[in-house]
């Protein structure tokens, strides 16, 4: 009988699906795995903390649509990997979460990292799944990458006890199972609805967000909107789907954005949202015309409804629905009607556009010392203006400037927290950014309060020789809170709000990296180009304006829970 350990297994199986990178931090839980993934075409990249992991797996999964996969140790690399996975959770990325755990005959014995990691993690991924039978792995792998990457997409959780690991089991009784699904379902007679109340409309506006870039659907959505010379807003990944330089593609979908979103969205008479969800975004949908008719296509039935009522709910993938709706345009050869109706309504929010960015140009354009964060926003959103360049954002008010501030021309090249706005996201995203994509251009901006939790990734930049370049928006604390408090409770509470002035590039050159101290606006641009220029690792830490109150400051001080 010829046998293998479950931890072979394991290895093997990642190596046949061919996974490229497993961002980890090591274990005495998963070292057996790690022992067969050892010399394989499967790279461990390995960081200084399992957040950073699993944030890594996350960004990978955002920009390859393809499942990013982590993997932790049990008991405290297990628990620091949930803020991640819960990030994962709410940006709808693929992710699978390879963890190890106390063996089986050990439970409930107070092993070394012994906890029910099951149970804590369920609520938060699409399945938990906890392999208990050696034999059994390559179906448990083989599962844990259909269920994330399939449907709408989401983190899955893989344990394996290190009995299983370790059990040698005979190669004859092992089911070798792998399946990729690739789906787009649609429903035509909804295609068919959805033309007619665009017909009907004179004031239609779509919104295209992370299910039209999980489903593949650029081409499709470029066509429609072109074949009905409807107006185009971007959301969360989303983003650069169709280019902002389109001339029917008004960026980005946030109301608080300049440009001509909010006038859109309170005089439209017919809103239609491919994938994406009526969220704190959208003031849960409050933010539309209460008389525009609601048209939401999602690949998850629940979803749709949510905060709002809608008139025509569509369950179906992006691509697939909007393909249907390009050979309805097609066959009834409505385009140039349409194109022909909708173009007033062009003209209206090019017009509310074009003042919209007006209001913000002081700003951007701002000599003010210290500097204002959306001149920094600026000067980053100009000079990365090559289309393969990457540009990553951290922090409270640091990721409303940028995403106030940034064009998109290319899908799958600007990367932030999303609606779970956790903070920590910038330097494992810019990691794995620069990974994916050695030859781009990677850029962080982040907050001085959101790159301290995983600052030594710094470290693993360098040791890595992946050459990142970060801009700190230093405000001396964290801006966002000592706003909402100022503007809901007269002051900012000291404690808990300033850090103060601290040297973060000297830090960065410490570790081997270049370091640059900014507090003129003029020297940006210079700062910029000699980072990039050094093939280095380097922070340039930008003194700004503690007293700039972002939207979003305004809109946390109005949630927050502050005594009456």
């Amino acid at each position: 009988m010829e046998t293998i350990t479950g931890a072979e297994l394991v290895a093997q199986a990642l190596i046949d699906r061919k996974i490229n990178h497993i961002f980890s931090l090591s274990g005495g839980h998963i070292t057996p795995i790690y022992q067969h993934l050892e010399g394989s075409d499967v790279k461990i990249y390995d960081t200084r903390h399992e957040q950073s992991a699993v944030f890594m797996a996350e960004a990978w999964g955002k920009m390859t649509r393809k499942a990013g996969v982590a993997m932790v140790t049990a008991g405290p690399g297990f628990t620091n990997a949930l803020t991640g996975v819960a990030s994962a959770h709410f940006s709808n990325t693929p992710l699978v979460l390879i963890a190890g755990c106390v063996g089986l005959d050990n439970k409930e014995k107070l092993d070394l990292q012994d906890m029910p990691q099951e149970a804590v993690i369920k609520p938060m991924v699409k399945k938990a799944l906890v392999c208990q039978k050696a034999e059994r792995v390559v179906e448990y792998v083989d599962m844990a990458f259909r269920i994330a990457e399939s449907g709408r997409p989401g983190p899955v959780y893989l344990e394996f006890p290190i009995d299983v690991l370790n059990a040698p089991v005979d190669k004859a009784s092992v089911r070798h199972t792998h399946t990729c699904v690739s789906s787009h379902p649609s429903d035509p007679a909804k295609a068919k609805s959805l033309m007619e109340m665009i017909q009907a409309a004179q004031k239609p506006l779509v919104i295209a967000g992370t299910g039209a870039w999980q489903s593949h659907a650029e081409a499709e959505l470029k066509a429609f909107i072109e074949a009905t010379g409807i107006p185009l807003f971007t959301s969360l990944s989303g983003r650069g789907i169709l280019s902002d330089t389109h001339p029917l593609c008004f960026e980005g979908a946030l109301a608080i954005r300049p440009g001509g979103g909010f006038a859109a969205y309170i005089e439209t008479d017919l809103v239609i949202i491919l994938g994406t969800r009526l969220s704190l975004y959208y003031m849960f949908g409050d933010v539309f015309n209460p008389e525009a008719k609601i048209a939401q296509v999602d690949i998850l039935p629940e979803e749709i409804g949510r905060n709002r009522s809608v008139d025509l709910a569509i369950a179906s993938d992006i691509k697939g629905f909007l393909t249907q709706c390009n050979a309805l345009i097609e066959q009834e050869n409505a385009s140039a009607s349409l194109i022909e109706k909708f173009t007033p309504w062009i003209d209206t929010v090019k017009t509310a556009h074009e003042q919209g960015k007006s209001f913000a140009q002081n700003d951007w354009a701002s000599d003010n010392i210290p500097i204002h964060p959306m001149r920094l926003a600026r000067e980053i959103n100009e000079f990365m203006d090559q289309e393969d360049d990457i540009v990553v954002a951290d922090g409270g008010d640091t990721t409303t400037w940028l995403g106030m501030t940034r064009t998109l021309k290319v899908p799958g090249t600007y990367l932030d927290y999303g609606i779970f706005g956790s903070l920590a996201v910038g330097l494992p995203y810019t990691n794995a950014a620069k990974l994916l994509y050695p030859d781009s251009r990677v850029i962080l901006m982040t907050g001085d309060g959101s790159v301290g939790f995983n600052f030594m990734e710094f470290e693993t930049a360098i040791r890595k020789n992946r050459p990142i370049v970060v801009v700190i928006s230093n405000d001396l604390g964290w801006g966002m809170i000592r706003h909402s408090q100022e503007i809901r409770i007269g002051h900012a509470i000291e404690e808990g709000t300033f850090i103060g002035r601290v040297e973060y590039h000297k830090m960065v050159e410490a570790i081997g990296g270049k370091g640059y101290y900014v507090e003129d606006p003029k020297d940006i641009r210079p700062a910029l180009e000699d980072a990039f220029a050094s093939g280095k690792v380097c922070c340039i830490n930008v003194m700004v304006d503690p007293t700039t109150v972002s939207p979003a400051s305004m809109a946390l001080a109005n949630v927050g829970a502050y005594k009456a």
